[in-house]
């Protein structure tokens, strides 16, 4: 609260600093959402169904895949999967339907930018907001992993800030996106966006089921790089991939979020 008495007493027109900006934002969702809390709930449980019907379900009846020359049972490969597309699903799904409503619907920005908050101040602070609702669902989901037995590497320690990368490569490109949507029905192209990068990112069987030209596509797909980051860190196959994952993505949410702040310029002050 002590970043919010400091914001009040700010004569108008004074600029805030990052980190009250941010504080700020994020006092505020907390208090819009804690009375929902079972929405958090609710998306932590849907990827942890996946690891239970398909990595354990399926996973008898499929001995195992190699991933970075060592073989690895098919619930530790699917699992990994299934946090990584946690990460970018709790993500997507904050910065795009909650983001429309806000800014289209609400009209709750054009109300923030009646204090001293500028556009980037909001496009960084429903960011940070969006990481925090994917990282809460990726710890759970890690720890849940943890309990199983899937995770044998103390690199594992390093999966939930990779997950926060994911989280906010998606949340960046997603927010951008959504600004040039116009209607409620254009969310059809966020499905269609994200169900092809589930299920073909190397969630569920390996890269190398595809033709080669295909994989070479795969590759560049930010799922799956985040996918390999996640299975390098839970199994301690660590590779020259790792870092081209985090380059990618750090670069990914950085340009999301650079595009959003002009979009929120243009819509909001012209």
């Amino acid at each position: 609260m002590s970043v919010l008495n400091r914001a009040v007493g700010r004569q108008m027109g004074s600029q805030l600093g990052v980190g009250e900006s941010t504080g700020l934002l994020l006092l505020r969702n907390y208090l819009a959402y804690r009375g929902a809390w079972w929405i958090f709930v609710s998306g932590f449980l849907e990827p942890v169904f996946y690891l239970f019907s398909i990595g354990v379900g399926v996973g008898r009846l499929v001995t195992g895949f190699e991933f970075n020359g060592q073989v690895i049972p098919y619930a530790e490969f699917v699992a990994p999967g299934m946090l990584a597309a946690s990460a970018m699903n709790g993500s997507v799904l904050d910065s795009t339907f909650n983001f429309f409503f806000k800014l289209k619907y609400n009209k709750l920005f054009d109300q923030m930018l009646a204090t001293p908050l500028t556009t980037t101040d909001v496009a960084r602070g429903e960011l940070a907001w969006s990481l925090l609702r994917g990282g809460v669902y990726s710890l759970g989901f890690l720890l849940v992993m943890v309990a199983l037995g899937l995770v044998h590497s103390w690199w594992a320690l390093l999966a939930a800030p990779a997950a926060l990368l994911i989280g906010f490569a998606f949340g960046g490109a997603a927010m951008a996106l959504t600004t040039y949507m116009r209607s409620w029905q254009d969310f059809d192209y966020v499905t269609l966006g994200t169900l092809p990068l589930f299920l073909f990112s190397a969630t569920f069987f390996p890269i190398t089921a595809f033709p080669t030209w295909l994989q070479w596509v795969v590759e560049l797909t930010p799922l799956y790089r985040g996918v390999v980051l996640v299975r390098e860190l839970t199994t301690g196959s660590l590779s020259w991939g790792t870092g081209f994952s985090v380059v990618y993505l750090v670069a990914m949410g950085l340009g999301g979020l650079l595009l959003v702040g002009r979009r929120l310029d243009r819509l909001l002050l012209t």
